[in-house]
């Protein structure tokens, strides 16, 4: 019998006994992420990254032991869940070595809504790769469970910062240790983005605006508005050397009126969240983004359109901010 055959198979009678379990891990995750984050003060979206990260490392998509230590150490996750939801089809990669609906990895153009986490963390880790190597700096704006202080990056070099609210990091700091990971390196910097300029807080935990910076800015504009979202932007171009860079996902409009849908807006409000800024990505997209970009005086960089073979136009570009 062959391979592929073989693992539909199992795949499909592992599906009908684990049915009754798979939604059971369903609850289980979906109460940890909504109903344990709010307790706790935090972002739910946040714990749908990590929960995508853990997913894409058992699945080998992407090695990061970091986040699969973290995971087993957050409150506010399910990782027994997962794989409670997620076996039958773990089981049926292992023996076909192919992945089946989720996770996957999309060819480019060819993203949907459910390769968002996997796809996009991808382009973002091509962009750093090659753009981490030529400064001295790497600020992560908005931080919330990101590991990518903790792996390979550190063999560069650079000074790490991550910035976020104050609930936010003390949670992730509680989390790193109680997992068992070395943050030594990293600088942890609380900042109410409401109150306090983020720049001025950095500058003061030891951030120097003299050395090239690679600021992460990763699942934060969509939360915004329009003007917070100039506004940092405007912040950083003027208080970093040029050859820094800003890497940051910008939305399209059909993905900011899903989040703003009934139901979604009633979800995230939940945590005290909702959709924000976006742009108009049905025509001319790349035209749209690169007006953005240049109207805060930066240059485009390095970008991906996820999605832009849909007649509706890409829902989220990644993109490269030169300074």
């Amino acid at each position: 019998m062959p391979v592929a055959v073989l693992s539909v198979l199992v795949f499909i009678l592992l599906q009908i006994v684990f049915l009754p379990l798979a939604l059971v891990g369903f609850v289980l995750v979906g109460y940890k992420q909504m109903v344990v984050s709010k307790r706790l003060g935090v972002s739910q979206t946040g714990i749908e990254i990590l929960n995508g990260r853990w997913t894409m490392h058992v699945f080998d998509i992407r090695e990061d032991a970091a986040t699969a230590q973290l995971a087993n150490a957050v409150p506010n996750t399910s990782t027994f869940g997962l794989w409670l939801f997620l076996l039958p089809l773990w089981v049926k990669y292992k023996i076909s070595g192919t992945y089946f609906g989720y996770p996957r990895v999309p060819e480019k153009g060819e993203e949907g809504i459910a390769d968002l986490v996997v796809a996009r963390t991808l382009y973002f880790d091509r962009i750093i790769e090659r753009g981490v190597k030529d400064v001295e700096q790497f600020v992560v704006l908005g931080a919330g469970y990101d590991t990518r202080a903790y792996g390979e990056l550190k063999k560069h070099g650079v000074e790490f910062f991550e910035v976020d609210q104050a609930v936010t990091q003390k949670l992730k700091i509680a989390s790193v240790r109680a997992a068992g990971i070395d943050a030594s390196h990293v600088t942890f910097v609380e900042v109410d983005f409401s109150q306090e300029n983020f720049l001025e807080k950095l500058t003061s935990s030891g951030y120097d605006p003299s050395k090239k910076t690679l600021f992460l800015w990763e699942g934060v504009t969509l939360y915004l508005s329009e003007a917070d979202v100039r506004k940092t932007l405007q912040e950083i171009r003027r208080n970093v050397v040029p050859g820094s860079v800003v890497v940051a996902d910008i939305y399209g409009d059909r993905l900011i009126r899903i989040g703003s849908s009934k139901f979604g807006k009633k979800t995230l409000e939940y945590t005290n969240e909702g959709m924000g800024f976006g742009l108009s990505f049905v025509s001319h997209f790349e035209g749209e983004l690169k007006a953005f970009v240049e109207s805060e005086g930066f240059q485009m960089g390095e970008s991906y359109f996820m999605g832009s073979n849909d007649p509706k136009g890409p829902f989220v570009a990644i993109v490269e901010l030169v300074i």
